[in-house]
């Protein structure tokens, strides 16, 4: 009798950078009618920063592997803090990336498959790359999608404003800017509202506060929350 594997709905939460990694890939169109490049990227979900990313011509377990050590190092990531997301495809699940990740002292879970929602910042991340004005229908070859993504990802890092982390950049809040940025903005527009204080309809303008903690799949009203140092917040 065949029995339908059961998965866990994953329950993550991030409450500041290294925390929490989302890892995807995506396809970039080639040249001709079939090639395709494999876009890998792993994403800070706190920060929404992109902490690392290669092109390769097919998922490879050891690119995996070099990408997510490159990341950590650099990054600077200590044992027992960073879990990393993925969806549950050969390269992630490899016995080559799990024992790396052991070694590393560092956590990983997966999303159900063909569930969207429970990886919404890779998804979301990849949306945005493919609806830059610049982004081609093909790529002519592997160094022209490199250098595509180069640029992409310097500007979505350091200038993209992003709506879920207060119209900061990933960069400014990943690396623990954020609320000088916000107190500088803040006496912008108090200034402006000492100065002109009928254009502001009630009160004086407030900024956008930074979001305290950011979920993947947030439990049910009624059930309890993670506390700080629980297993959802490794």
């Amino acid at each position: 009798m065949l029995r339908h594997r059961r998965y866990t709905r994953p329950e993550l939460l991030a409450t500041g950078p290294n925390r929490l990694w989302s890892w995807d890939i995506t396809k970039l169109k080639g040249p001709g009618k079939w090639p395709y490049y494999y876009l890998s990227v792993s994403l800070d979900v706190y920060s929404r920063f992109v902490v690392g990313w290669c092109i390769a011509y097919r998922e490879s377990a050891e690119l995996t592997e070099q990408l997510i050590l490159q990341a950590c190092l650099q990054q600077g990531v200590p044992r027992g803090q960073l879990t990393i997301h993925a969806d549950p495809g050969s390269a992630m699940t490899s016995k080559a990336v799990a024992q790396l990740l052991c070694d590393l002292g560092v956590e990983k879970t997966h999303a159900r498959p063909h569930v969207s929602n429970d990886n919404p910042y890779s998804e979301a991340q990849f949306q945005t790359l493919q609806y830059r004005p610049q982004f081609p229908e093909q790529f002519g070859c592997k160094e022209d999608a490199e250098g595509f993504c180069g640029e992409f990802f310097d500007w979505y890092n350091t200038e993209h404003r992003h709506s879920g982390i207060a119209m900061l950049t990933p960069e400014t809040v990943h690396y623990g800017k954020a609320q000088e940025a916000i107190a500088q903005r803040q006496s912008v527009l108090e200034a402006a509202y000492a100065q002109n204080p009928q254009r502001f309809v009630r009160h004086a303008p407030k900024h956008q506060p930074l979001p305290e903690a950011v979920w993947i799949n947030p439990p049910e009203t009624g059930r309890a929350v993670a506390e700080p140092g629980s297993a959802l917040l490794q």
